[in-house]
């Protein structure tokens, strides 16, 4: 209890919550994983962050950083540790708009960066649909990926610079809005995708892009995924790299869809092997000036690709949205895939990646790995088909836990055997750091080991998490 009250001392005593007001951090959003912390600490700065991360360290307590409580690993599970969340530092510094840099508090939520971008005609490219809660800090911790990572790159390719509170206290400024600086190591990439383990971090210079000034988005029914990549190319070329999604959606999810969201159910059959949500994206007035009609280029190249496809028989129909509402209820369908993902258990929840030209492969082998292993198991599928990233959910025939262990092998084993990786977007957290000890280079997990002593000798910083 001395710790408390020292900390209540810092942040002042509405700051520093214990017991039943604390309940609502003693768990993430899938609800798998719960825990009652020591204490939560709200520090308002980054000198506060430090003086906390000191004044826990002396008690010799863990320490664990928590953002918008979005994540799906159980990265913030912190049973008798003291919570140090980053909802305070909510503020965005400044936004250079001729530079298209933000330089923003960790506790910014994405949604409102969005918007303040939006007001100056610009565009935060980080978006997925948690959007409205999660943090730019966990954003930064986990490297989110989302959407539109096919045309603009996870979040670690949206930094520029980084402050990070140390394991010690000590401050590391690193917040560089420079695009080029070749002045040694580049420490900030240690801390994005690190989850809280080597450091916390509280602000951020981040990158802005300019707003398209039209969108040209579509579903498109495919007998199968063979054709897509064709399609992707195919726009990519067309439209200068415009392509901002390329969501993969087969029959699977659309069943699921039409069962616990009717009022999004697909306009396609049922029996669709794959929806395609593409949506392009272009600035260029050659692309974005409306012809006589007015019709956008950019919309009738859509359409174009779309009727060919459809007449050489790689696609089967295709629906594109005529205005803003219709665009909205194309991404409300794909957006749903988190709310019925969760909605029955046993669940085995993973996020693997495989090259682009594996997706297929890896669907096929994984549905004859499955029925070896549970043929009374069910499926659900989605997937950011533009960067490969497949989210394959299985819900195991019955609850046994060596049975869903037996699931996650088998999907992370196929992922890694055809050139990919067990953990693509969600990071690693206690869920997969089982994966980590059988499939990463062992020679890699040394060297995150040694960068993990380096920077927090003591393992105060998140322990358990991440590392095997």
């Amino acid at each position: 209890m001395d710790i408390i009250a020292e900390l209540r001392g810092l942040l002042g005593p509405g700051q520093v919550l214990t017991g039943e007001d604390a309940a609502r951090y003693g768990t993430e959003w899938t609800g798998k994983y719960r825990w009652q912390p020591l204490a939560v600490a709200r520090p308002g700065s980054t000198e506060e962050v430090a003086q906390t991360v000191k004044a826990v360290g002396r008690a010799g307590l863990a320490i664990v950083p928590v953002g918008g409580h979005t994540g799906l690993t159980g990265a913030t599970q912190a049973e008798g540790a003291v919570m140090i969340s980053l909802e305070r530092m909510n503020r965005i510094e400044e936004i250079r708009a001729e530079a298209r840099t933000a330089t923003v508090q960790a506790g910014v939520v994405l949604s409102q960066l969005h918007a303040a971008a939006a007001e100056r005609d610009l565009v935060f490219p980080l978006t997925f649909g948690a959007r409205g809660s999660a943090m730019i800090g966990g954003c930064l911790a986990t490297n989110a990926g989302g959407s539109n990572v096919v045309r603009y790159g996870s979040t670690r390719g949206l930094c520029l610079g980084l402050e990070v509170v140390l394991a010690d206290g000590r401050v590391l400024n690193l917040m560089s809005a420079l695009h080029k600086d070749n002045s040694g190591y580049d420490l900030k990439d240690l801390f994005i995708g690190a989850e809280g383990t080597l450091g916390i971090i509280t602000r951020a210079v981040v990158k802005l892009v300019q707003r398209p000034r039209a969108y040209a988005t579509a579903l498109v029914a495919m007998p199968g995924l063979g054709p897509a990549l064709a399609l992707l190319n195919r726009l990519q070329l067309e439209s200068g790299g415009g392509v901002e999604a390329f969501e993969f959606m087969p029959a699977v999810y659309a069943a699921r869809l039409a069962q616990h969201r009717p009022d999004l159910a697909f306009p396609f059959p049922a029996d669709t092997p794959a929806t395609i949500l593409v949506e392009v994206g272009a600035t260029a007035p050659a692309l974005c000036t409306a012809e006589a009609d007015g019709t956008l280029p950019l919309t009738r190249m859509l359409e174009e690709a779309l009727a060919e496809a459809i007449e050489a028989g790689q696609a089967t129909d295709a629906l594109v949205a005529q205005n803003e509402a219709q665009r909205a209820g194309f991404w409300a369908r794909r957006e749903a895939a988190a709310e019925i993902t969760l909605t029955e258990r046993p669940i085995v929840d993973t996020d693997i990646a495989v090259p682009l030209d594996n997706v297929e492969t890896f669907l096929d082998r994984m549905e004859g790995r499955l029925a070896g292993i549970d043929p009374a198991a069910r499926i659900n599928i989605v997937a950011h088909l533009g960067d490969g990233n497949v989210h394959y959910t299985a819900y195991p025939g019955r609850d046994d836990p060596a049975l869903s262990d037996a699931i996650r092998r088998a999907v992370d084993e196929v992922a890694t055997e055809l050139g990919g990786s067990f953990s693509a977007e969600h990071g690693v957290g206690l869920s997969k750091k089982g994966s980590m000890e059988r499939l990463k280079d062992p020679v890699a997990l040394e060297m995150m080991r040694a960068v993990k002593a380096a920077f927090d000798p003591m393992n105060r910083m998140n322990p358990g998490k991440l590392l095997p």
